[in-house]
């Protein structure tokens, strides 16, 4: 295969046939093809030069929201008539992203060299995942690119939106609790000891509670590396575990479903991804047995992804998906008999959907609940560490009031 020359971007000047001065843009090879070219449209050019490139230029990071909003714009384009190859110009281009812009005009290069859309994105897996590329192979083989990428922008912004609710449910209450921590640690380490010299003058004995500050401050003074090392460790073997051992993720997530409040919100939002990635194969017509597979791993959660590699198992010897989803005990009556109604009726796609959206509805008002119950209770628990201290600096001033 030959290999494929950089297009480069020109700006020119000149005239068209009634002498009207005009410019533009055009890309080409060289500056030699391009003034051929616009030779070629009837334009005589006064002035051609490479377009300069921007002074700030933004290269961030590729992240899942830019891939929905590009199968969108894709698949509003094709929609509109607009060919492939100059739908992927068109958007690379004006894409403020040069990461972004750079992988989709190599995509764009690759499709012109001969390969389908679907093997130009896989090989990128690091933006397309599986699903991603079996759904638009079907798109393909259908003749139906542009409403499969419609479904493809749909699912993309919908989990997107269910992940945000979950960092935000997750994230409000961690991010409190280590300031806190932080603000505590400071006081014991630098407004303690000042206390305590002033505590030393008075010459009598202090309260216990007091004293009991004043010992955990002076062994934060000396040992303050011990528990900075101690947390950063923790935090070190946890994120090392999680990557590489599957036997510490399951755990993990089996303890975070268990836990109150939080966990019900990890199985719901579990539920709503296995519901919405179903339904999005389904409407592809991608065969059950097949899709089940790519769900595995679009639920997020070890512990489902596990239950429906096994419906998928079962589903593969011919037992129905509501009767291997019973048997997962993960799922509730509600969505079974969905499942049911939409296999009895061959209309599976849009019961998924309908559950899909119902989760996503719970989700979004159970990250509102908790957000609401934790204010109060982080404020207390703040209130009762912080209030704690000030208190046990102050007890042997009142008391010494009190003798006065």
């Amino acid at each position: 295969m030959a290999e494929q020359i950089e297009q480069i971007d020109f700006t020119w000047m000149g005239t068209d046939k009634s002498g009207k001065r005009i410019n533009g843009e055009i890309s080409a090879k060289s500056n030699t093809v391009a003034a051929t070219e616009l030779r070629r449209m009837g334009i005589r050019v006064v002035r051609i030069k490479k377009k300069p490139k921007p002074l700030f230029t933004s290269k961030a990071k590729i992240t899942t929201k830019d891939i929905a909003v590009f199968s969108r714009q894709l698949a509003t384009m094709l929609e509109a008539g607009v060919p492939l190859v100059q739908s992927f110009d068109i958007i690379g281009k004006g894409h403020e992203n040069m990461s972004m812009q750079e992988l989709l005009l190599g995509i764009k290069a690759d499709i012109e060299g001969g390969d389908t859309l679907a093997e130009a994105l896989g090989k990128r897996p690091l933006y397309f995942d599986e699903l991603f590329c079996n759904l638009v192979a079907a798109g393909e083989q259908a003749g139906v690119l542009e409403t499969l990428l419609d479904k493809i922008a749909t699912y993309k912004e919908k989990t997107e939106s269910l992940k945000a609710k979950i960092k935000k449910a997750l994230t409000y209450p961690i991010s409190v609790l280590v300031v806190a921590a932080v603000v505590t640690s400071i006081l014991l380490i630098f407004v303690v000891p000042v206390f305590e010299e002033l505590f030393q003058s008075f010459g009598a004995d202090l309260p216990a509670f007091t004293q009991f500050v004043i010992d955990l401050s002076r062994w934060m003074q000396e040992y303050w590396w011990m528990v900075l090392g101690s947390v950063g460790g923790a935090v070190y073997t946890l994120l090392y575990f999680k990557k590489r051992s599957r036997a510490f993720n399951q755990f993990l997530d089996r303890v975070l479903l268990k836990i109150p409040a939080i966990g019900m919100i990890l199985h719901k939002s579990a539920i709503a991804r296995f519901s919405r990635t179903l339904a999005t194969m389904s409407a592809a017509g991608v065969p059950l047995v097949e899709a089940l597979a790519s769900v595995a791993g679009a639920t997020r959660n070890i512990v489902y992804a596990d239950a429906v590699l096994k419906m998928r198992d079962d589903v593969s010897t011919g037992q129905q998906l509501q009767y291997s989803m019973q048997q997962a005990k993960l799922f509730p009556h509600m969505v079974i008999q969905m499942v049911a109604i939409g296999e009895e009726s061959g209309s599976i796609d849009s019961m998924l959907s309908k559950v899909a959206d119902f989760f996503e509805e719970e989700v979004d008002s159970a990250v509102d609940n908790l957000s609401s119950l934790m204010e109060p209770l982080i404020m207390s628990v703040l209130g009762v560490i912080i209030g704690g201290l000030i208190i046990a600096m102050y007890l042997p001033i009142f008391k010494l009031g009190a003798v006065v």
